[in-house]
């Protein structure tokens, strides 16, 4: 009959703990059975009594031998108290969820937030890189003031004059607004800037046409030749009515225009779809 230790297997001819190889103070019976065609062996656990080991009371390390010092923090001496498991036991549970996230709670909230923000639209999705309508290039002059003349203004009165004046109607459509603005500020500036501007397509801009994209650009000495918004618009309108496409409501039913001026010249694009 022989022994062998209980947590590394290595057998002894004695029931002399602790084991020489990992110092644990169990051994258990090894029995061969009579009969089996293989000789396997079962075991039987022999209970010998308490186990002690030898704890650092500096830093807490357990050794199996009483060898000081300390393999840890070098500590001079060793108290021998008795092992138990209860760290073992509690290293083997398994957590919960909540305290394998707990760490990550504040990147999760986080999160939350912001999608919680562009969900219920306080802040708009196109302020992130990639997404909604390109930037319209730097140019010279400028598409909001000019001479006086509040130009943003001055395009929904040309939308207005041309509603006015042609027989059925048309929406003024932003996104189309939009393109107009990358298409002017964008001829600007190959004009002034001698920039190359990057090319788009209406697509980018949200616009989805029913018909053909029709456009036109008109150029126009000012804008101090203009006492006000209303006498600009009238002039733009008049040019613009010229043209068939502009003046009927066949075909097209929505439009956009950009007012631009730089160094005495206003230039405006506009567009339908």
């Amino acid at each position: 009959m022989k022994w062998r230790c209980t947590w590394c297997g290595k057998p002894h001819e004695e029931n002399d703990p602790p084991c020489d190889n990992c110092g644990h103070n169990k051994f258990e019976r090894a029995i061969v059975r009579e009969g089996d065609p293989d000789d396997r062996q079962s075991t039987e656990t022999v209970d010998t009594g308490t186990t002690y080991v030898w704890e650092c009371p500096n830093c807490g390390r357990e050794h199996v031998r009483n060898n000081p010092p300390c393999s840890r923090c070098g500590n001079p001496e060793l108290e021998k108290t008795e092992q138990t498991y209860d760290d073992v036991e509690r290293e083997l549970d398994t957590p919960g969820w909540f305290e394998v996230a707990r760490p990550y709670l504040p990147v999760f909230a986080v999160v939350g937030v912001v999608v919680l923000l562009f969900v219920t639209g306080i802040v708009p999705p196109e302020i992130l890189p990639g997404i909604g309508a390109p930037e319209p290039p730097e140019a010279s002059g400028n598409g909001s003031v000019a001479g006086g003349l509040d130009l943003e203004a001055t395009e929904g009165e040309i939308h207005e004059r041309l509603e006015a004046d042609r027989q059925g109607s048309r929406s003024y459509d932003e996104s189309l607004a939009a393109f107009a603005e990358y298409q002017n500020r964008g001829f600007v500036a190959m004009e002034y800037d001698d920039a190359q501007p990057e090319p788009v397509s209406p697509d980018e801009f949200g616009v989805e046409c029913a018909v053909d994209l029709s456009g036109d650009r008109i150029a126009l000495s000012g804008p101090d030749e203009y006492e006000n918004e209303g006498e600009l618009a009238d002039t733009v309108a008049e040019q613009l009515l010229a043209a068939s496409d502009v003046s009927t409501a066949d075909g097209p039913a929505a439009e956009g225009v950009d007012v631009h001026a730089v160094e005495g010249t206003i230039y405006v694009t506009y567009v339908a779809c």
